[in-house]
C-alpha cells in the first residue's frame, strides 16, 4: 500500500521525468515516450532502485485502468470519420483481418521459436496484436506525416487495443477451461455489442448535451466531459469484463467526428491530460522490467520480435489493405509502424500472475516476451520513423486552399494525387461534402476567421491558395495569412476572377493568376502554334514539376546523355538567379532547379532519376 504523500511524490517525480523527456526529445528530435523508457529503467529496481511498482501493484492496476481510459477517449476523439471517407474500408480490415492475422502469425512463431504451450503462445499473440494509441500518437505528431496515413495508423491503434484486450480475454478464458467453441465466440459478441452499445449511448448523450445551448462554462465542459469517460469505462465494465475500452474508442470516436461549442477545449483539455497518463504509466511500467526474464528468452525472443516487425506486420497490413487506394510507399510506411505500448504491457503482469494462481507455467515468459516486444517496437519505431517517412516520401508539404468549388476540388485532387497534405477551407456544407467524397481533408467555416485558420492548420501550411470566386475575399485571407501569420508573397498563390483587380494582388506581392487572361493565352498558342501548345498543355493526368538535381551520376552531363522517361520533357533550368532554356548541350550542375512536364507517374520517374 502506498500513502498519499509518496504517492504525491511519485507524480512529482513523474513530472520531472517528463519535463527532462521532452527536452531531450527536442534537442535529439526523438519522441519523448523513448527518453521516458530509458528513466522508468534507470530508476527502477533493476538499476537504481528509487522505484519499485511492485510494492503497490494493486494501486498500479488502478493507476493503468484510469490513465488508459482517459488515452483511449483522447485517441478517439481526435478522429473525425469524416475525414475518413473512402478509408473506412481500410481501417475496418486492419483491424479485423489484420488482427486476426498478427494473432495467428504470431501465436504460430511463438510456439515454433519459443517452444511453449499452445495457449501460452496464443496468449502473447493475442496480447501484442495491438498497435498502442499512447506511442502512434506522439510519434504521428512528431513527424508530420501525410494526413490519411496519420489518421488511419492513429484509428487502427484506438480500435486494435479493444480487438486485443477482447481477444486477450477470450484465450485466457479458454486456458482455464472456461471458454470453449461457441462460447468463445458468444463471449467475444457479448463483449463487441457491450462496448458497441454503452460507448454509443455515452457519445450522443454527451453530444446532445453540449448542443442543447446550455450556459455552462469551460470549466465545466472539461468536468462533465472526464466525469462521462469514467462513468462510460465503469458501467461497459460492470456488465462486461474487458468491454471498457471498446466503448471508450466508440466514444471518443463519436465525440471527435461531432461538432459542438467545446470541442477545441476538450481535446486540448484530453490531450495535457494525456500526456501526464502515458508519462506516468512508461515510467512505472519501465520500472517492472526485469532483466532476468527477458535474458531467459535470449537470442529467440529478439528474432521472434524482428519477424513479427518486419514479417508479420507487413503481410497483415499488405493483405488487409490489397485493394485501397493508399500507394506501396504509404503501406509500406504504415507496416513499419507498429509499436506495441501500455495495453499489452498492463494486462500481461496481470494474467501473469493469475496463471500464478492457478498453477498454469509460462506467466514470466510472457511478460518477458511482452516487454521485449515493446521495448523492441518502441525503440525502433521511435527512433527511425521520421528516418523511414522521408525515405519512402510520406512527409509531404502542408498546402491550405481556400474555397471548396470545382477550381479548388480539382487542384486539392491533383495535390493529394501528388502525396501532398491538403486541407480544404470553405464556408458551405455541399461544398465539403464534395470534397470529403474525393478523401480531401476539409474544414468548414469562414476563411476570414482565425480559429477556423488554425484549426485547419494554417501554422503548419507551406504555401496557401486562395480558389474563391470572390476577388475581395481571396484578396482578405491572403492579407490575414501574410499579416497573423507571417507568410511571404511566394508562398501565396490567388485566383483572380476580374482582370481589373490583378494590381491590387501584385501590389502586395501575392502570386495571382487570372483564368481569363490565361485562357485567352492558351488559344492563342493553339493558333499558329500547336507545337507549342503541346508542349503547355498537360492535362488532367500531367504534371509540372520542379527538382534540385542532386544525383552525382547526373552532374557534369548534357541533358541529352540522360536516359529521361517517355512522354517526358525537360523545360527550363534554373540556375542561380538565371532561368535558361533547356537545350540538348546544357550541362546539369549541381542545384540545378530543372523543371520537367511529365506524364502520369513519368514525372515522379524523372524526378528520381534526378535527385537522389
Amino acid at each position: 500500500m502506498i500513502d498519499s504523500v509518496n504517492f504525491l511524490g511519485l507524480v512529482v517525480a513523474v513530472l520531472v521525468m517528463l519535463l527532462l523527456a521532452q527536452t531531450l526529445s527536442r534537442y535529439f528530435q526523438i519522441p519523448f515516450i523513448i527518453f521516458l523508457l530509458f528513466e522508468g529503467i534507470i530508476v527502477g529496481p533493476e538499476v537504481l532502485n528509487l522505484l519499485n511498482p511492485a510494492i503497490y501493484f494493486d494501486e498500479l492496476l488502478a493507476i493503468v485502468a484510469f490513465s488508459v481510459s482517459v488515452i483511449v477517449f483522447d485517441g478517439g476523439i481526435q478522429i473525425d470519420m469524416k475525414q475518413l471517407r473512402g478509408y473506412k474500408e481500410s481501417v475496418l480490415k486492419l483491424t479485423t483481418v489484420g488482427v486476426l492475422i498478427t494473432f495467428l502469425g504470431i501465436t504460430a512463431l511463438t510456439t515454433l521459436l519459443i517452444e511453449v504451450p499452445l495457449q501460452i503462445s496464443a496468449l502473447f499473440g493475442a496480447l501484442v496484436t495491438a498497435t498502442g494509441p499512447t506511442v502512434v500518437g506522439p510519434i504521428i505528431r512528431n513527424i508530420q506525416i501525410c494526413h490519411k496515413v496519420g489518421k488511419v495508423l492513429e484509428l487502427e491503434s484506438v480500435l486494435n487495443d479493444a480487438a486485443s484486450v477482447i481477444l486477450t480475454a477470450v484465450v485466457f478464458e479458454w486456458i482455464v477451461a472456461e471458454l470453449s467453441g461457441m462460447g468463445a465466440v458468444l463471449f467475444i459478441l457479448q463483449r463487441l455489442a457491450i462496448g458497441l452499445l454503452i460507448g454509443g449511448i455515452s457519445g450522443f448523450t454527451l453530444r446532445w448535451f453540449f448542443t442543447r445551448g446550455m450556459l455552462i462554462s469551460k470549466q465545466t465542459a472539461k468536468m462533465v466531459t472526464l466525469t462521462s469517460v469514467f462513468a462510460c469505462f465503469v458501467l461497459s465494465e460492470l456488465l462486461g469484463n474487458e468491454s471498457g475500452i471498446l466503448s471508450l474508442a466508440v466514444f471518443g470516436i463519436i465525440i471527435g467526428t461531432s461538432e459542438f461549442p467545446y470541442k477545441e477545449t476538450i481535446k486540448e483539455f484530453e490531450g495535457d491530460l494525456v500526456t501526464v497518463m502515458i508519462s506516468l504509466l512508461f515510467i512505472l511500467l519501465a520500472a517492472m522490467i526485469k532483466f532476468e526474464y527477458i535474458i531467459g528468452i535470449g537470442g529467440r525472443g529478439i528474432a521472434l520480435v524482428l519477424l513479427m516487425i518486419f514479417l508479420i506486420r507487413p503481410i497483415s497490413v499488405f493483405a488487409s489493405m490489397w485493394n485501397s487506394k493508399f500507394r506501396t510507399n504509404e503501406k509500406l510506411f504504415i507496416s513499419f509502424v507498429g509499436p506495441r505500448g501500455v495495453v499489452p504491457t498492463s494486462i500481461a503482469t496481470y494474467f501473469a500472475i493469475k496463471l500464478d494462481e492457478i498453477g498454469v507455467p509460462g506467466g514470466q515468459t510472457i511478460v518477458g516476451l511482452v516487454f521485449l516486444t515493446v521495448i523492441t517496437t518502441v525503440f525502433l519505431t521511435g527512433s527511425m520513423s521520421k528516418r523511414v517517412a522521408q525515405k519512402l516520401e510520406v512527409i509531404p508539404m502542408e498546402i491550405l486552399i481556400v474555397g471548396g468549388g470545382k477550381v479548388g476540388r480539382i487542384l486539392a485532387e491533383r495535390f493529394d494525387k501528388r502525396g501532398e497534405n491538403v486541407v480544404v477551407v470553405d464556408i458551405s456544407e455541399e461544398a465539403c461534402n464534395k470534397c470529403l467524397d474525393l478523401g480531401i481533408m476539409t474544414v468548414q467555416g469562414d476563411a476570414g476567421d482565425i480559429n477556423t485558420l488554425i484549426r485547419a492548420g494554417i501554422e503548419n501550411a507551406k504555401y496557401i491558395v486562395a480558389t474563391t470566386n470572390k476577388d475581395d475575399t481571396n484578396l482578405l485571407f491572403c492579407q490575414i495569412a501574410k499579416a497573423r501569420f507571417g507568410f511571404r508573397g511566394d508562398q501565396l498563390v490567388a485566383r483572380v476572377n476580374h482582370t481589373e483587380n490583378l494590381q491590387a494582388f501584385w501590389d502586395l506581392g501575392i502570386r495571382a493568376m487570372s483564368p481569363a487572361i490565361t485562357t485567352a493565352a492558351v488559344i492563342d498558342n493553339m493558333i499558329g502554334r500547336p507545337h507549342l501548345f503541346s508542349m503547355c498543355e498537360v492535362g488532367g493526368g500531367g504534371n509540372i514539376m520542379e527538382v534540385k538535381v542532386t544525383n552525382p551520376k547526373i552532374t557534369g552531363r548534357a541533358i541529352k546523355e540522360i536516359n529521361f522517361p517517355e512522354k517526358s520533357l525537360v523545360v527550363m533550368v534554373q540556375r542561380g538567379k538565371s532561368s535558361i532554356i533547356a537545350y540538348s548541350n546544357l550541362i546539369l550542375e549541381y542545384g540545378d532547379i530543372v523543371t520537367i512536364i511529365g506524364e502520369g507517374d513519368i514525372g515522379k520517374r524523372a524526378f528520381d532519376l534526378l535527385h537522389k
